[in-house]
C-alpha cells in the first residue's frame, strides 16, 4: 500500500466546494417549492411502510430547509420535529472514521500501521498483518457483520479477535463488517488515549458545532428521543452491545445531521486539524463495481443514473463478499462525487447523501426500519430535483 500524506489532502480546497453561510433557509418561496418535492418523494415511503415519522433535512448552497413528517411516538402523539432525535445505526460509521482519521492527522496513528500496534493483546495474531485501513475498509479478510452471540464484553471482543482468522488476504476482499470498522474506533481511541464515547461526546461533536448528538442520551434529552418501531410494530430502542457506539450508537437530530453534512462539504469554519480530517474520509481506496469505499463514507462519480446506485446500496454489496480493486494511488477527495450512507437499527433507517459540487446534501431519518432502495430511490428523486433546479437557475 502507498504511504498517505495528510499533507496532500489539503486543509480547505479538499472540503470547500461550494460557497454560502450555513443558515435557515428564509426563503419563502424556495421553501415552499422543496416542501412539494420532498414530500412527492417521502410520502409515498411513509405509506407503503407504515413509517410512524420522518424527519428530512436538506441544503443547497449553504441554506438549510427542513421537513417534518409524523410522530415520534406512536403512543403519545409527539410530532416529529427537527430537534426530534433518531437512531442513524451505521452512518455511525462516518463518526467513527472521521475520529480515525482525525488521530491521523494529528500524530497519533497511521493508517497504514498494523492494528496489533495499538493493542499489544492482539500481537502475534493475524493482525499483525491487517491494517487500520483494512478495518475502516472492511478489507481485513473476512471479519463479519456481526459479533458472535457469545462475545458480550471487551475480554471476550480480545479472545474473539485474538482467535478469528481471515478467510482471505487481507486487501483482496470486502465484506461489511461492525467489528471490523468498530475495532478502528476503538484503536484509535486508545492512540489518543482516552475512551472512545468521551472523545465522542465531550471532543468531535462539540468541534463539528453539533449540541443535539449523542452516544448515551441524556436524561434531559430523553422526552425528544423517538421511539423505532418494529417489524410488528412494537416500540424499541437500540440494545448495548460490544462497540455498539464505534459501529451504529449515533443518536441525533435532523438538524445536527445537516450540519454535519455542510462540514463535509464546506468546513472552513472548522479548525484545520478537523478540516484535514474530513478530507482523509473522502479518499477512495477500494472499488467495488461503481462504488468506492472511502474511510466510513461510499462514493460514486457523479452524475450517477439510479440503478447503478441502487446496486451499490444493495444486500450483493452490503451483505456478501465482494473482490476489491485497490486504487494505487489512492482517490484524492474529488468535487464530482456522490458521497452516501446508510444506516439501520431494529427500528430505525436513514439515508445521508450529498454533492460537494452541487452543494446539495439530503437527510432522511424515519423511526421505522424500512428498506434501503426505498431510502436510495427517494433521496435520488429529491437530488436530480434540486439538482435541476440549479441548472435552470444558473442558465437564466
Amino acid at each position: 500500500m502507498r504511504k498517505i500524506s495528510v499533507a496532500k489532502v489539503g486543509i480547505i480546497a479538499a472540503t470547500s466546494f461550494y460557497l454560502g453561510a450555513c443558515a435557515q433557509a428564509t426563503d419563502s418561496k424556495d421553501q415552499s417549492q422543496f416542501e412539494q418535492t420532498v414530500s412527492e418523494a417521502i410520502r409515498p415511503i411513509i405509506e407503503e411502510n407504515n413509517v410512524p415519522g420522518m424527519a428530512v433535512a436538506v441544503t443547497v448552497q449553504g441554506k438549510r430547509y427542513f421537513f417534518n413528517y409524523g410522530v415520534a411516538s406512536k403512543e403519545n402523539g409527539q410530532k416529529v420535529t427537527q430537534d426530534t432525535i433518531f437512531e442513524i445505526g451505521s452512518v455511525s460509521k462516518t463518526f467513527t472514521a472521521t475520529l480515525a482519521s482525525y488521530a491521523q492527522v494529528s500524530g497519533t496513528l497511521s493508517l497504514l500501521d498494523n492494528a496489533s500496534k495499538y493493542l499489544p493483546a492482539l500481537a502475534d495474531s493475524s493482525f499483525n498483518k491487517i491494517s487500520l485501513l483494512n478495518l475502516g475498509t472492511y478489507t481485513a479478510g473476512g471479519l463479519p457483520l456481526q459479533f458472535p452471540e457469545n462475545v458480550n464484553d471487551q475480554q471476550e471482543m480480545i479472545a474473539y479477535y485474538k482467535g478469528w482468522r481471515p478467510s482471505y488476504a487481507p486487501g483482496t476482499r470486502r465484506l461489511y463488517s461492525n467489528p471490523s470498522i468498530g475495532l478502528l474506533g476503538y484503536l484509535a481511541a486508545r492512540s489518543i488515549g482516552k475512551p472512545f464515547d468521551e472523545l465522542m461526546e465531550k471532543k468531535l461533536f462539540p468541534k463539528l458545532g453539533l449540541t443535539r448528538t449523542y452516544l448515551k442520551v441524556p436524561q434531559n434529552q430523553m422526552s425528544k428521543y423517538a421511539y423505532g418501531y418494529s417489524k410488528d410494530n412494537k416500540p424499541i430502542r437500540v440494545s448495548p452491545g460490544v462497540l455498539d457506539s464505534e459501529a451504529y450508537g449515533v443518536k441525533t437530530t435532523a438538524s445536527d445531521m445537516i450540519q454535519f453534512v455542510e462540514a463535509n462539504m464546506n468546513g472552513m469554519e472548522l479548525d484545520e486539524t478537523l478540516q484535514r480530517a474530513i478530507a482523509g474520509t473522502h479518499i477512495g481506496y477500494f472499488k467495488v463495481g461503481d462504488m468506492t469505499q472511502a474511510l466510513g463514507w461510499e462514493m460514486y462519480t457523479y452524475p450517477i443514473n439510479l440503478d447503478r446506485l441502487l446496486a451499490g446500496n444493495s444486500s450483493q454489496v452490503s451483505l456478501k463478499v465482494n473482490v476489491v480493486t485497490r486504487l494505487a494511488p489512492s482517490l484524492s477527495p474529488q468535487q464530482n462525487v456522490l458521497i452516501n450512507k446508510t444506516g439501520s437499527t431494529n427500528g430505525f433507517g436513514a439515508y445521508v447523501v450529498f454533492v460537494p459540487v452541487k452543494g446539495i446534501g439530503i437527510v432522511m431519518m424515519a423511526n421505522k426500519n424500512y428498506p434501503i432502495p426505498a431510502r436510495v430511490k427517494a433521496a435520488y428523486q429529491i437530488l436530480m430535483a434540486l439538482d435541476s433546479k440549479l441548472r435552470l437557475t444558473s442558465a437564466r
